[in-house]
């Protein structure tokens, strides 16, 4: 044996990896970063942020385990997301998208959203080939189904939507290491339907619950929009924003950052039509930019009009 090959052994020994520094691995592997956008982007949320630090940091172990050879088995990542409109599920699902394929839990790292419509169909042998249709899209990356329980409806003895329950619960088990399905919806809704679909239950590791935002979160909400549209508010505009915030939140339909969005879009058309009808001569960045009291009171809100009101202008039940 010549003195090279006998040198092969001790170098192997030398280079094999027998240790893992997780803090160098979280920071190398963009897991970092993709946290820190999620507290940069979203505003409140505490409690959800936490639990996806506390999955970041499953995952991370899991796959330095896996590297030095220990016994581990991929974890199941299939996720619940439960709370109220406008509070950020699509957002934060878009943020595990990443992390995940950050970590190379996903290959391609997408997320596809859908609802009912997209997954069952009108008549008998329509049902399997969409809901095939829309797996094969999302494989590789996250599948996000909003108000999920909609596809169980026991009151219709023709809906075809245990169909797509089937397959689904299939891949979801199958193909775990390919896709990872988020179910989202109402709180009291997503038990009922878990109730009537232990298969989902089971399969299902992580819940997590989004609170709604306090009244001071969404007036920074709004101001972190308006200022991406280099919009700002004078300060009786704000005042009246909070008293907007504080009166809407009692009205129907109210939907969190969703709704403080679809009021600022109309405040928006309001400062434009005021801006146009009054102005005289030329007018300066800072006018364009000002939204005024007046184009926040102006609001059905206010003045009554979306009481009952489904929608509406600054509606949404979505």
């Amino acid at each position: 044996m010549s003195s090279a090959e006998a040198a092969t052994p001790e170098v192997e020994e030398e280079t094999a990896e027998t240790a893992i520094d997780l803090r160098a691995e979280y920071e190398s592997s963009g897991v970092k970063e993709v946290l820190e956008e999620l507290d940069r982007d979203l505003i409140g949320l505490a409690p959800v942020k936490k639990r996806i630090r506390e999955t970041a940091a499953l995952l991370l172990v899991e796959r330095a385990r896996k590297r030095l050879g220990l016994a581990h088995q991929t974890p199941t990542l299939h996720m619940s997301f439960t709370g109220n409109p406008g509070t950020g599920k699509t957002t934060v699902a878009m943020k595990m998208a990443d992390l995940l394929h950050r970590l190379g839990y996903v290959r391609k790292g997408h997320l596809v959203t859908v609802t009912r419509d997209d997954l069952v169909g009108q008549y008998i042998g329509h049902t399997a080939p969409k809901t095939k249709e829309i797996l094969k899209k999302a494989m590789g990356g996250v599948l996000f189904i909003d108000e999920a329980y909609y596809l169980y409806r026991p009151e219709n003895e023709r809906d075809y939507g245990q169909e797509a329950i089937e397959i689904l619960l299939q891949v979801m088990e199958n193909q775990r290491d390919d896709l990872v399905v988020i179910l989202a919806g109402y709180a009291d809704r997503m038990d009922r339907f878990f109730e009537s679909n232990p298969g989902f239950r089971s399969r299902i590791a992580h819940h997590i619950d989004f609170p709604d935002y306090s009244d001071d979160e969404l007036l920074h909400i709004a101001e972190h929009m308006l200022d991406e549209q280099n919009y700002s508010l004078t300060p009786a505009a704000e005042a009246a924003l909070k008293d907007y915030i504080e009166a809407r939140r009692r009205q129907p339909h109210f939907a969190n950052a969703r709704s403080i969005r679809n009021a600022l879009d109309r405040a928006r058309l309001r400062q434009a039509n005021r801006l146009f009808e009054n102005a005289e001569g030329p007018l300066d960045a800072a006018a364009l930019s000002a939204i005024d009291e007046t184009d926040i009171r102006a609001s059905r809100v206010f003045t009554g009009g979306l009481n009952g009101a489904k929608g509406g202008e600054e509606g949404g039940s979505a």
